[in-house]
């Protein structure tokens, strides 16, 4: 990856002149299905520029209570935007309730704001949401008029784990946000998928917001990479997931959800559990969030002897 990182052609991608993000840009938007792509620095910035590109001051939209959109991202939708997010329960699947998804839409009243997205997300905590879900809401969106954005950072999880490719879970979206510096293991970016007038959009809003680049060839070169090399071993990352699952499911005193995709949660008695296991490990070289439900994600630097490892130093860290 480095390799073809300092090998990479660049150019000034302010004025789109940047052969290396020009052509990733085309690469992951035909990966998609949609007309055209934008290379951000992270996928809050992605989401943002969806967002904004989507909806005006005093719009809104309607979204999980816990999902990346809203509960993660500083609220940018709202502070830089005037964009109202309107939250609903999420599922125990991943999705939301249709029933409550139409109940959540305006109608057409000044004393409201104007409702003018759904913003989804899949995965979520490590779940592939179900492609039918994801169609209804398409057919709620079009019945109301509205837009349909997904956050995907890890939507080639869940490609890889249904076997489905990636252009079919993208369908039903207006914009898809893709992470590549996540199981892809890209060091940094991106993208934002759609029609060409929302990325037109997206561009001025990401200029604005401080996120035009000039010689980035680099980073596309490196993305470039990961999507020929890294794609199809995240199924060596769910493998793995279980096996940390299982093995965990096996130790008294914690609670373990299992994995679907590379994410397995362990939930502990107390705070204080929990503190004292993450610096029991960390003191061993091996690190996790001091928190009570403690999210483990597996990744394309962890080996199935590096699972039989955190398995034995948990196992003591409980004792």
């Amino acid at each position: 990856m480095r390799e073809a990182m300092a090998n990479a052609p660049v150019g000034d991608d302010v004025f789109a002149e940047d052969p290396s993000i020009n052509a990733l840009e085309d690469r992951v938007a035909r990966l998609l299905g949609k007309e055209a792509s934008l290379l951000c620095s992270s996928g809050t910035q992605s989401n943002l520029l969806g967002i904004l590109s989507h909806c005006q001051r005093g719009e809104e939209y309607i979204v999980g209570e816990q999902y990346h959109t809203y509960k993660y991202e500083a609220g940018g939708a709202a502070v830089l935007g005037g964009v109202v997010p309107q939250t609903l329960p999420v599922e125990a699947d991943g999705s939301l309730s249709l029933e409550r998804l139409e109940q959540a839409v305006k109608v057409d009243d000044p004393h409201f704001p104007i409702s003018r997205l759904i913003a989804l997300e899949n995965t979520h905590l490590g779940k592939v949401v179900e492609q039918d879900f994801m169609l209804q809401a398409r057919a709620l969106a079009d019945k109301h008029q509205l837009q349909l954005h997904l956050d995907g950072a890890r939507l080639f999880n869940a490609s890889v784990a249904t076997k489905t490719p990636l252009a079919t879970l993208a369908e039903p979206f207006d914009s898809v946000s893709v992470c590549m510096s996540k199981g892809l293991g890209a060091p940094v970016g991106s993208l934002l998928c759609g029609d060409k007038q929302l990325i037109k959009r997206a561009r001025r809003w990401r200029k604005m917001l401080g996120g035009g680049m000039r010689q980035a060839g680099v980073l596309a070169a490196a993305i470039d990479y990961a999507l020929s090399h890294q794609v199809q071993r995240l199924a060596d990352d769910h493998e793995h997931a279980q096996q940390l699952a299982g093995g965990l499911q096996k130790l008294s005193g914690i609670q373990v959800e299992a994995a679907q995709t590379n994410m397995v949660y362990v939930n502990f008695a107390s705070e204080q559990q929990a503190k004292a296991v993450s610096t029991y490990l960390r003191e061993r070289d091996i690190w996790v969030p001091p928190q009570r439900s403690m999210r483990l994600v597996t990744h394309l630097d962890i080996k199935a002897a590096s699972i039989e490892r955190i398995l034995t130093t948990f196992a003591a860290a409980l004792k």
